[in-house]
This record gives C-alpha cells, sequence and structure tokens, in this order.
C-alpha cells in the first residue's frame, strides 16, 4: 500500500516536471516586449541632457583681410610686338626648303589612242589546295582541251587566258576557267565556278571551297 502511494507521488512529480518544462518551452518560443538599449556612452548623455542655452557657442573666425574689389574696369594693356628682322639670305633658304618639300607632281601617264590588244596564251597555270589532306599542287590545263582532274573530286577547265599589255598600270594574268566537283566515276560533276580569276588578287577572285582553293598564277605557251 505504502509502495502504491509513492509510485503515485513520484509520476505526480514527474508530471509536474514535465508541464513545467512545456511551459518554459512556449515562453522561450513567445515574442517578448522590446526594452529600451542600455546607453554605454556616459559624454553623450550628457551632452545630450545639457540644453542649448547652456551650451558654450561656437567659435567664429574673422574673415581674411583683402583689398577692396575696384569701382571701375582696370585696363589691361598686351605686350608689345616684336618683330624680328631677317635678311634676304635667310629668306631664300627658307623659300628653297619649302619648294623641296613640296610634293612633286605624279606623271601622267601616256594611253595610247588605240588600247593594244592583249596576248592570248595556250595554257593557264592553276594552284589548287585540298584542304582536307593540305595537299598542294601547281598544274596547267589546255585552253580548250581537255580538263585536268586534282586529288580525285577538283575538275578545272581553261577557256580563255591572256597577259595585261605593256600600256596597263597592273602587269596580270587573267584566265576563265569552269571549276566543277565530283567524285570520280560517281555521276556527274556540279559546278562551284566559273568566271574570271586574276594573278594579282587570288583573294578576290580565286575559288573558296571548303574543301578546295583554286587560283590562277599565269599564262604560258
Amino acid at each position: 500500500m505504502r509502495l502504491n502511494r509513492l509510485l503515485l507521488g513520484g509520476a505526480a512529480l514527474a508530471a509536474v516536471l514535465s508541464a513545467g518544462a512545456v511551459t518554459a518551452s512556449v515562453l522561450q518560443d513567445a515574442p517578448r516586449d522590446a526594452r529600451p538599449v542600455q546607453s554605454g556612452d556616459p559624454i553623450g548623455d550628457a551632452l545630450r541632457a545639457t540644453s542649448p542655452a547652456t551650451r558654450p557657442p561656437a567659435p567664429v573666425e574673422a574673415p581674411p583681410a583683402a583689398s577692396p574689389a575696384p569701382a571701375s574696369p582696370v585696363p589691361v594693356t598686351p605686350p608689345a610686338v616684336v618683330v624680328v628682322a631677317q635678311d634676304a639670305a635667310v629668306e631664300q633658304a627658307a623659300e628653297a626648303e619649302t619648294e623641296e618639300e613640296a610634293p612633286a607632281a605624279e606623271k601622267a601617264i601616256d594611253q595610247p589612242e588605240v588600247p593594244a590588244r592583249r596576248q592570248r596564251r595556250k595554257f593557264a597555270v592553276v594552284q589548287a589546295i585540298d584542304k582536307v589532306t593540305a595537299e598542294t599542287m601547281k598544274f596547267e590545263v589546255e585552253v580548250g582541251g581537255r580538263p585536268v582532274r586534282f586529288n580525285r573530286n577538283l575538275i578545272v577547265a581553261a577557256r580563255a587566258c591572256e597577259v595585261s599589255t605593256p600600256d596597263e598600270l597592273t602587269q596580270d594574268s587573267i584566265a576563265y576557267l569552269d571549276v566543277s566537283l565530283a567524285p570520280r566515276n560517281q555521276g556527274e560533276a556540279r559546278q562551284i565556278f566559273r568566271g574570271w580569276m586574276f594573278a594579282s588578287s587570288p583573294a578576290v577572285s580565286g575559288l573558296q571551297n571548303p574543301n578546295y582553293d583554286a587560283w590562277v598564277v599565269g599564262c604560258k605557251d
């Protein structure tokens, strides 16, 4: 009987302690009221407590001494121009140097009344490069003759090849080429270029293809 009472008392005590712990946890999680922060600056507190009437006045600095502004504008006289005399010999030397530095007029090119006719050649000299294998070759193509195949599937045919005349400004070789692309013994060729190529400007008039580049180098008999 006494044991039962002790057990019941212990259970009751445990229940009270558990309820107290839950209450404390709830109180800790609940928001608390705001409280003013205690100042740690006694000097600032003393200054704030002092009224503006009792504060010492701020020091006032006197303006710097200076002469008063003039009532009317002060005229400014420009300095006199100094002319350096030069003798005739110095002036002649300066004129001679100026004449020497002047650019010379370009000589006009004598154009004949009847332009000379360009000379045609029998073969066009072409250079091609395979961008896949980095293989390059310079070969001849007969004008009006059999086309030439480069590296299995680049076919080049020449229709004309001529050189510039002596009275032209630029000495050049010009060729009219037909360039086709076709695998060997498989289907028809597909034309990828037709027109004039100039040896003086291969980057402008040459063939530019994802796999091949070709340009004319010259003309020969």
